[in-house]
């Protein structure tokens, strides 16, 4: 893994981050990223386990890539990275950190995987490149997910980067689904458990071996 930091915008603040991995980059938004971050934000799994609005426009993506992401990590309050093929640099995913904690050293961990890229492992190698990178880098302690108790894939990315299940929040989101099972049919919300994992710096003892020695192809990846 390749760091290159740019420059640090505040005292508790993350810097203006690129991290490459052996297949991707992950670097900040850019403007040219908005058709396909929007198309991605549309995909029918992104839609039922995420809260983006619905549809999900070029405005939207706009706003979000522009505005809000540099406010997030100009602020302190986290993270977004793209997610990238290093050799064709397609956008295939998003990994964001958010929740952040700068006296507790933690932050919670949440990827996207576009539809076109799914089933190549790049969410778990996306996530273990973000942990390594603030573990190591920047010294973090703690890094959370929460995954909704139905999205089995979103588990398995967890279980593959080496968090611990900690427990269960009861009835602590909203997910989608399609009313009546009709693809063209309108959302209807569902409350759901989430299920809480944490990693630590000791977690990630031997998991990027066996990352490699998988093929990153072990598990499918979630949205």
């Amino acid at each position: 893994m390749k760091l290159t930091e740019r420059r640090m915008t505040t005292a508790s603040g993350f810097p203006d981050i690129s991290i490459s991995t052996e297949r991707l980059v992950l670097r900040p938004f850019e403007e040219a990223d908005i058709p396909a971050y929007a198309e991605m934000m549309n995909d029918e799994l992104v839609t039922a386990w995420t809260a983006a609005p619905q549809p999900y426009t070029e405005a939207d993506a706009r706003e979000y890539i522009i505005d809000v992401a540099p406010a997030e990590r100009a602020e302190g309050r986290g993270i977004v990275l793209a997610v990238a093929e290093f050799l064709t640099q397609r956008l295939v995913g998003a990994v964001r950190l958010r929740h952040t904690d700068w006296r507790i050293r933690s932050s919670e961990l949440s990827y996207v995987t576009a539809p076109w890229a799914r089933g190549e492992g790049y969410a778990s190698e996306a996530a273990l490149a973000t942990a390594q990178w603030l573990f190591h880098d920047q010294k973090f302690e703690r890094i959370e997910l929460r995954t909704a108790a139905d999205n089995t894939a979103a588990q398995q990315v967890a279980q593959k980067i080496g968090c611990i299940s900690e427990g269960v929040l009861r009835g602590a989101w909203i997910a989608r689904v399609r009313n009546g099972g009709d693809p063209l049919g309108g959302w209807l919300d569902l409350r759901t458990d989430l299920i809480v994992w944490s990693l630590l710096p000791e977690d990630l003892e031997g998991v990027s071996d066996q990352l490699t020695d998988s093929g990153f192809t072990s598990f499918s990846d979630w949205n």
